[in-house]
């Protein structure tokens, strides 16, 4: 069992393999930072709606109606989570071809 353990370990230390792994978490890192964006945005405008809502109850206002609300969160966290997203793909991505490129040492005599 420990023979085969180090030798995939091994593979995983590999150039290729390792950028390999380092693309798939940098993409793991963009779509769980998609998905925090984008429930914040919508939780803050359901409590903002709330809020709302409370408020002209008790003053007798305007029924205010939550897709008036909700469709407007909804477009601006698709936007904001996908920018963000795009962003920190583009630069793990970048990083990962500045580490995967071979390294020039010059020796000055």
């Amino acid at each position: 069992m420990l023979p085969a353990v180090a030798a995939r370990l091994a593979r995983l230390r590999q150039p290729a393999s390792a950028a390999r792994l380092a693309r798939s978490l940098w993409i793991a890192w963009a779509i769980v930072l998609w998905n925090v964006i984008f429930d914040r945005v919508l939780v803050v405008a359901g409590r903002s709606y709330v809020y709302a809502a409370a408020r002209a109850a008790k003053a007798s206002g305007p029924y205010l109606r939550v897709d008036d609300w909700m469709k407007p969160a909804m477009t601006h966290g698709l936007w904001l989570a996908s920018i963000a997203s795009t962003l920190l793909l583009l630069a793990g991505f970048a990083a990962i071809s500045a580490a995967s490129r071979p390294s020039v040492r010059r020796m000055d005599a």
